[in-house]
Protein backbone atom coordinates (compact mmCIF):
# COMPACT_ATOMS: atom_id res chain seq x y z
CA UNK A 1 0.00 0.00 0.00
CA UNK A 2 1.38 3.62 -1.01
CA UNK A 3 1.71 6.21 1.38
CA UNK A 4 -0.65 8.36 -0.21
CA UNK A 5 -3.42 5.69 -0.35
CA UNK A 6 -2.65 5.10 3.83
CA UNK A 7 -2.67 8.84 4.32
CA UNK A 8 -6.33 9.14 2.31
CA UNK A 9 -7.60 6.14 4.96
CA UNK A 10 -6.53 7.82 7.46
CA UNK A 11 -8.37 11.31 6.62
CA UNK A 12 -11.69 8.91 5.96
CA UNK A 13 -11.52 7.54 9.23
CA UNK A 14 -10.57 10.86 11.80
CA UNK A 15 -14.06 12.12 10.99
CA UNK A 16 -15.47 9.10 11.90
CA UNK A 17 -13.56 8.75 14.91
CA UNK A 18 -13.93 12.46 16.14
CA UNK A 19 -17.70 12.02 15.30
CA UNK A 20 -17.66 8.76 17.52
CA UNK A 21 -15.60 10.99 20.66
CA UNK A 22 -18.89 13.52 20.41
CA UNK A 23 -20.31 13.81 23.89
CA UNK A 24 -23.93 13.09 24.25
CA UNK A 25 -24.25 16.65 25.41
CA UNK A 26 -22.65 17.93 22.08
CA UNK A 27 -24.57 15.22 19.99
CA UNK A 28 -27.84 16.64 21.24
CA UNK A 29 -26.90 20.30 20.35
CA UNK A 30 -26.04 19.31 17.21
CA UNK A 31 -29.46 17.10 16.78
CA UNK A 32 -31.02 20.44 18.29
CA UNK A 33 -29.27 22.98 15.78
CA UNK A 34 -30.72 20.75 13.04
CA UNK A 35 -34.46 21.41 13.71
CA UNK A 36 -35.29 24.97 12.06
CA UNK A 37 -38.62 24.66 13.92
CA UNK A 38 -37.15 24.33 17.46
CA UNK A 39 -34.21 26.97 17.11
CA UNK A 40 -37.07 28.79 15.74
CA UNK A 41 -39.33 28.10 18.97
CA UNK A 42 -36.28 28.95 20.89
CA UNK A 43 -35.41 32.36 19.85
CA UNK A 44 -38.76 33.98 20.25
CA UNK A 45 -39.70 32.52 23.29
CA UNK A 46 -36.45 34.03 24.52
CA UNK A 47 -37.10 37.53 22.94
CA UNK A 48 -41.00 37.02 24.47
CA UNK A 49 -39.00 36.65 27.78
CA UNK A 50 -36.51 39.28 27.53
CA UNK A 51 -39.02 41.58 26.37
CA UNK A 52 -41.62 40.84 29.31
CA UNK A 53 -38.49 41.91 31.59
CA UNK A 54 -37.28 44.81 30.63
CA UNK A 55 -40.01 45.91 28.02
CA UNK A 56 -42.16 47.98 30.96
CA UNK A 57 -39.25 49.45 31.91
CA UNK A 58 -38.15 50.51 28.49
CA UNK A 59 -41.40 51.78 27.09
CA UNK A 60 -42.59 56.03 27.77
CA UNK A 61 -45.57 54.38 28.79
CA UNK A 62 -46.67 52.91 32.54
CA UNK A 63 -49.14 49.91 32.38
CA UNK A 64 -51.34 51.25 34.96
CA UNK A 65 -51.60 54.91 33.80
CA UNK A 66 -55.45 55.67 32.93
CA UNK A 67 -56.13 58.31 30.45
CA UNK A 68 -60.07 58.57 30.01
CA UNK A 69 -60.05 61.32 28.00
CA UNK A 70 -58.44 59.32 25.54
CA UNK A 71 -59.92 56.16 25.93
CA UNK A 72 -59.86 53.19 23.76
CA UNK A 73 -58.03 54.19 20.86
CA UNK A 74 -56.27 52.08 17.53
CA UNK A 75 -52.80 51.85 16.92
CA UNK A 76 -50.66 55.14 16.44
CA UNK A 77 -46.98 56.38 17.02
CA UNK A 78 -47.70 57.19 20.34
CA UNK A 79 -49.61 53.76 21.33
CA UNK A 80 -48.30 51.27 18.75
CA UNK A 81 -50.55 48.72 19.65
CA UNK A 82 -52.91 51.30 20.75
CA UNK A 83 -55.02 51.65 24.10
CA UNK A 84 -57.75 49.78 26.46
CA UNK A 85 -61.20 51.87 27.65
CA UNK A 86 -59.15 53.14 30.30
CA UNK A 87 -56.46 54.89 27.83
CA UNK A 88 -54.02 52.50 29.00
CA UNK A 89 -51.19 51.77 26.74
CA UNK A 90 -51.58 48.28 25.40
CA UNK A 91 -48.27 46.77 24.63
CA UNK A 92 -47.22 48.22 28.42
CA UNK A 93 -49.92 45.80 29.97
CA UNK A 94 -49.41 43.00 27.27
CA UNK A 95 -45.73 42.95 28.68
CA UNK A 96 -46.49 43.80 32.38
CA UNK A 97 -48.95 40.54 31.63
CA UNK A 98 -46.78 38.71 30.69
CA UNK A 99 -44.73 38.39 33.70
CA UNK A 100 -47.06 37.14 35.46
CA UNK A 101 -48.72 34.41 33.14
CA UNK A 102 -44.48 33.16 31.99
CA UNK A 103 -43.73 33.48 35.60
CA UNK A 104 -47.12 31.00 36.57
CA UNK A 105 -45.79 28.85 34.04
CA UNK A 106 -42.47 28.79 35.49
CA UNK A 107 -43.35 28.17 39.11
CA UNK A 108 -46.51 25.86 38.68
CA UNK A 109 -44.34 23.67 36.12
CA UNK A 110 -41.49 23.73 38.60
CA UNK A 111 -43.79 22.52 41.14
CA UNK A 112 -45.48 19.90 39.53
CA UNK A 113 -42.08 18.24 38.21
CA UNK A 114 -40.82 18.30 41.89
CA UNK A 115 -43.86 16.52 42.93
CA UNK A 116 -44.20 14.51 40.25
CA UNK A 117 -40.58 13.19 40.16
CA UNK A 118 -40.13 12.32 43.81
CA UNK A 119 -43.48 10.64 43.68
CA UNK A 120 -42.30 8.83 40.41
CA UNK A 121 -39.41 7.66 41.81
CA UNK A 122 -40.60 6.14 45.20
CA UNK A 123 -43.48 4.53 43.59
CA UNK A 124 -41.14 2.96 41.09
CA UNK A 125 -38.11 1.86 43.72
CA UNK A 126 -40.65 0.48 46.20
CA UNK A 127 -42.64 -1.58 44.16
CA UNK A 128 -44.78 -4.36 44.95
CA UNK A 129 -48.25 -3.03 47.00
CA UNK A 130 -46.85 0.44 47.75
CA UNK A 131 -46.40 1.07 43.87
CA UNK A 132 -49.71 -0.52 43.38
CA UNK A 133 -51.46 2.08 46.10
CA UNK A 134 -49.44 5.16 44.84
CA UNK A 135 -50.41 4.60 41.16
CA UNK A 136 -54.46 3.74 41.91
CA UNK A 137 -54.67 7.39 44.23
CA UNK A 138 -53.06 8.39 40.89
CA UNK A 139 -55.32 6.85 38.45
CA UNK A 140 -58.31 8.21 40.88
CA UNK A 141 -56.67 11.61 40.84
CA UNK A 142 -56.58 11.55 36.91
CA UNK A 143 -60.65 10.74 36.94
CA UNK A 144 -61.49 14.06 38.63
CA UNK A 145 -62.13 17.51 36.64
CA UNK A 146 -58.75 19.20 37.62
CA UNK A 147 -60.22 22.57 36.22
CA UNK A 148 -63.45 22.61 38.37
CA UNK A 149 -60.95 21.64 41.48
CA UNK A 150 -58.40 24.70 40.64
CA UNK A 151 -61.33 26.97 40.59
CA UNK A 152 -63.12 25.82 43.72
CA UNK A 153 -59.63 26.30 45.46
CA UNK A 154 -59.70 30.11 44.09
CA UNK A 155 -63.68 30.28 45.11
CA UNK A 156 -62.57 28.61 48.63
CA UNK A 157 -59.22 30.40 49.70
CA UNK A 158 -59.09 33.58 47.46
CA UNK A 159 -57.70 34.58 44.37
CA UNK A 160 -54.12 35.25 45.63
CA UNK A 161 -51.47 35.08 43.17
CA UNK A 162 -49.48 32.13 45.15
CA UNK A 163 -52.09 30.40 45.25
CA UNK A 164 -52.33 30.09 41.33
CA UNK A 165 -48.96 28.56 41.71
CA UNK A 166 -49.68 25.88 43.94
CA UNK A 167 -52.89 24.62 42.43
CA UNK A 168 -52.18 24.58 38.86
CA UNK A 169 -48.59 22.74 40.12
CA UNK A 170 -50.81 20.87 42.16
CA UNK A 171 -52.61 19.08 39.18
CA UNK A 172 -49.95 19.36 36.76
CA UNK A 173 -48.06 16.08 38.24
CA UNK A 174 -49.46 13.24 37.25
CA UNK A 175 -48.63 12.44 33.75
CA UNK A 176 -44.62 13.11 34.81
CA UNK A 177 -45.33 10.88 38.49
CA UNK A 178 -45.98 8.01 35.77
CA UNK A 179 -43.40 8.78 33.57
CA UNK A 180 -40.74 9.01 36.12
CA UNK A 181 -42.03 5.53 38.03
CA UNK A 182 -41.97 3.96 34.41
CA UNK A 183 -38.31 4.88 34.08
CA UNK A 184 -37.51 3.89 37.29
CA UNK A 185 -38.40 0.31 36.98
CA UNK A 186 -36.94 -0.36 34.32
CA UNK A 187 -33.48 1.37 36.26
CA UNK A 188 -33.39 -0.44 39.32
CA UNK A 189 -32.92 -3.77 37.91
CA UNK A 190 -29.53 -2.85 35.96
CA UNK A 191 -26.70 -3.34 37.67
CA UNK A 192 -25.21 -0.32 38.48
CA UNK A 193 -28.23 -0.02 40.76
CA UNK A 194 -27.72 -3.26 41.78
CA UNK A 195 -23.65 -2.40 42.76
CA UNK A 196 -24.57 0.39 44.82
CA UNK A 197 -27.27 -1.71 46.71
CA UNK A 198 -24.22 -4.05 47.09
CA UNK A 199 -21.99 -1.16 48.83
CA UNK A 200 -24.64 -0.36 51.12
CA UNK A 201 -26.05 2.88 49.11
CA UNK A 202 -29.32 4.01 50.69
CA UNK A 203 -32.66 4.73 48.40
CA UNK A 204 -32.25 8.55 48.52
CA UNK A 205 -28.47 8.15 47.62
CA UNK A 206 -29.69 5.76 44.64
CA UNK A 207 -32.43 7.97 43.93
CA UNK A 208 -30.53 10.89 43.83
CA UNK A 209 -27.33 9.67 42.26
CA UNK A 210 -28.03 6.88 40.36
CA UNK A 211 -31.82 7.55 38.85
CA UNK A 212 -32.18 11.29 39.22
CA UNK A 213 -29.14 11.88 36.14
CA UNK A 214 -30.77 9.20 34.40
CA UNK A 215 -33.89 10.58 33.54
CA UNK A 216 -32.54 14.63 33.48
CA UNK A 217 -33.60 14.33 29.72
CA UNK A 218 -37.13 13.10 30.05
CA UNK A 219 -37.45 15.86 32.90
CA UNK A 220 -36.45 18.93 30.81
CA UNK A 221 -38.41 17.55 27.70
CA UNK A 222 -41.70 17.54 29.84
CA UNK A 223 -40.87 20.44 31.97
CA UNK A 224 -40.80 22.74 28.70
CA UNK A 225 -43.94 20.66 27.14
CA UNK A 226 -45.91 21.59 30.25
CA UNK A 227 -45.49 25.58 30.61
CA UNK A 228 -48.10 26.19 27.59
CA UNK A 229 -50.44 23.95 29.29
CA UNK A 230 -49.95 25.50 32.56
CA UNK A 231 -49.98 28.74 30.95
CA UNK A 232 -53.28 28.32 28.87
CA UNK A 233 -55.22 26.57 32.22
CA UNK A 234 -54.10 29.88 34.04
CA UNK A 235 -55.67 31.83 31.03
CA UNK A 236 -58.46 29.96 31.05
CA UNK A 237 -59.00 30.24 34.66
CA UNK A 238 -58.38 33.95 34.41
CA UNK A 239 -60.62 34.19 31.62
CA UNK A 240 -63.73 33.33 33.89
CA UNK A 241 -62.30 36.39 36.23
CA UNK A 242 -60.98 33.52 38.51
CA UNK A 243 -57.46 34.28 38.13
CA UNK A 244 -55.56 37.03 38.67
CA UNK A 245 -56.71 40.49 40.28
CA UNK A 246 -56.43 44.10 39.75
CA UNK A 247 -53.95 45.72 39.50
CA UNK A 248 -51.76 42.99 38.40
CA UNK A 249 -53.27 41.06 35.07
CA UNK A 250 -52.30 38.38 32.66
CA UNK A 251 -52.39 37.60 28.89
CA UNK A 252 -55.89 35.59 29.99
CA UNK A 253 -57.55 38.49 31.88
CA UNK A 254 -56.26 40.86 28.75
CA UNK A 255 -58.03 38.05 26.56
CA UNK A 256 -60.91 38.09 28.76
CA UNK A 257 -61.01 41.97 28.88
CA UNK A 258 -60.94 42.45 24.90
CA UNK A 259 -63.69 39.44 24.62
CA UNK A 260 -65.85 41.28 25.80
CA UNK A 261 -65.45 44.75 23.52
CA UNK A 262 -64.23 42.78 20.42
CA UNK A 263 -66.95 44.49 18.24
CA UNK A 264 -65.66 47.60 19.19
CA UNK A 265 -62.08 48.03 19.65
CA UNK A 266 -61.18 44.47 18.14
CA UNK A 267 -57.07 45.07 18.30
CA UNK A 268 -58.03 44.65 22.61
CA UNK A 269 -58.48 41.09 21.42
CA UNK A 270 -56.22 40.91 19.00
CA UNK A 271 -52.80 41.74 20.09
CA UNK A 272 -52.77 40.21 23.78
CA UNK A 273 -53.89 37.15 21.79
CA UNK A 274 -51.07 37.14 18.94
CA UNK A 275 -48.11 37.01 21.66
CA UNK A 276 -50.02 34.45 23.99
CA UNK A 277 -50.69 32.13 20.63
CA UNK A 278 -47.03 32.86 19.81
CA UNK A 279 -45.75 32.03 22.97
CA UNK A 280 -47.92 28.67 22.94
CA UNK A 281 -46.65 27.19 20.05
CA UNK A 282 -43.22 28.18 20.42
CA UNK A 283 -42.56 26.74 23.49
CA UNK A 284 -44.43 24.06 21.56
CA UNK A 285 -41.60 23.72 19.19
CA UNK A 286 -38.69 23.73 21.24
CA UNK A 287 -40.39 21.17 23.78
CA UNK A 288 -41.01 18.68 20.51
CA UNK A 289 -37.17 19.69 19.22
CA UNK A 290 -35.82 19.27 23.02
CA UNK A 291 -37.33 15.76 22.61
CA UNK A 292 -36.04 14.86 19.87
CA UNK A 293 -32.47 16.33 20.75
CA UNK A 294 -32.49 14.43 23.72
CA UNK A 295 -33.30 11.07 22.77
CA UNK A 296 -30.68 9.09 21.49
CA UNK A 297 -32.22 6.36 18.89
CA UNK A 298 -32.98 9.53 16.84
CA UNK A 299 -30.96 11.32 14.21
CA UNK A 300 -26.65 10.46 14.01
Amino acid sequence: MSAHSAHSQSEAVAPRASAHSRSPGREAWRRFRQNPMAVGGLVIVTLIVLACIVGPWLLPHDAESQNLARGASGPSATHWLGTDILGRDLLARILSGGRISLMVGAVATTVAVCIGVVYGMISGYAGGRVDRAMMRLVEVLYSMPFTVFVILLMVFFGRQLWLIFVAIGAVEWLTMARIIRGQVLGLKEQSFVQAARCLGQGPVGIMRKHFLPNVAGIIIVYATLTVPGVMLLEAFISFLGLGVQPPQTSWGDLIRSGAESMEEYPWMLLFPSLFFALTLFSLNFLGDGLRDALDPKRGK
